[in-house]
Formats: structure tokens, C-alpha cells, sequence
């Protein structure tokens, strides 16, 4: 199996693609508050991903996670990688939402937190396609801030009528 780093290593021959929420949302049905990735920084479609997530100290969340000590939910992280998978997905495809797709989360294992993530950070998302099959898609991925590892896990997706 290649390593992760492999994966992510884009080759200088890849055209560097980046979209902004607006793009984002033609690839997600999720909307704020739920909308967990803010931007597309590169994109190999049908292989991999990168998006990021910027960590807002106004979030709701952090009033009672934790209030003396505010940190990112972990399953928010899981949550946000499922939503970089998606939009990964949905791009390979060249099927929005709207066209009567949506993207369920079906699971995550071997899910790894290594550090904490606080308000203001930005957390940089990266999903590698692992495998397809009858519309289950299977993606390698992990988070990062500031070029540290904090998460890593595969995650499942189905793709299913609305």
C-alpha cells in the first residue's frame, strides 16, 4: 500500500485548482451551521483532495466545548473530512446535490486523534480515494494544522438517490 504522504504529494504536472465556498456549496448539500470546509485547494479527481476548514472562535460549539478551554469536537473533524470525501466524490462524478445525488456518511474506522484543535486555527483536509464499489466509496484521509498530523481515518461513503 502507498503511504499516505505518497498520496498527497502532488506532482508538479497537476494543474493546482482553487475554489471557494461558492464552489463548495455546488458540491454539498450541508449549509452553515453544518457547512465544515470553506475552500478547495487542490483537487486529482477520481484520487484525492484538499480542502480546508477555518476553525471560527465564534462557533457555537466552543461555549460548551470547553468553556475555560475551548477545542474542536473531534467527530466535527470526522465530520468535516466525510465533507471534503464528499465534495471529492461528487467532483469525480460531475453530479451536484441538486441533480437528485446526495452523499450519505457511512462510517469511519481506524479513526486517530493526535493533538487538539483550537479556535482560529485552519484545518487542512485530505481524502485519497481507497476504493468504489455499488456506490460505496472508501477514502483514505487525514487533517492537519500547520503542517502537523491531528487526525487520520478512512471513511465511508455511499452515493444515493435524494
Amino acid at each position: 500500500m502507498i503511504g499516505l504522504n505518497h498520496l498527497f504529494s502532488f506532482a508538479n504536472e497537476i494543474k493546482i485548482n482553487m475554489y471557494d465556498l461558492d464552489h463548495v456549496k455546488k458540491h454539498l448539500p450541508h449549509r452553515d451551521p453544518f457547512l465544515l470546509v470553506d475552500r478547495v485547494i487542490e483537487v486529482d479527481l477520481g484520487n484525492k483532495i484538499h480542502a480546508q476548514w477555518d476553525i471560527k472562535p465564534e462557533a457555537d460549539f466552543f461555549r460548551g466545548h470547553f468553556p475555560d478551554k475551548p477545542v474542536l469536537p473531534g467527530v466535527l473533524i470526522i465530520e468535516s473530512l466525510a465533507q471534503a470525501a464528499g465534495i471529492l466524490g461528487f467532483m469525480t462524478m460531475n453530479k451536484t446535490p441538486e441533480e437528485g445525488s446526495i452523499y450519505y456518511f457511512a462510517g469511519a474506522d481506524k479513526v486517530r486523534f493526535r493533538q487538539p484543535v483550537v479556535p482560529g486555527e485552519v484545518l487542512d483536509l485530505f481524502s485519497a480515494v481507497e476504493s468504489v464499489k455499488s456506490g460505496i466509496w472508501k477514502f483514505n484521509c487525514y487533517a492537519e494544522v500547520e503542517g502537523k498530523k491531528i487526525c487520520s481515518a478512512m471513511i465511508l461513503c455511499a452515493d444515493r438517490p435524494k
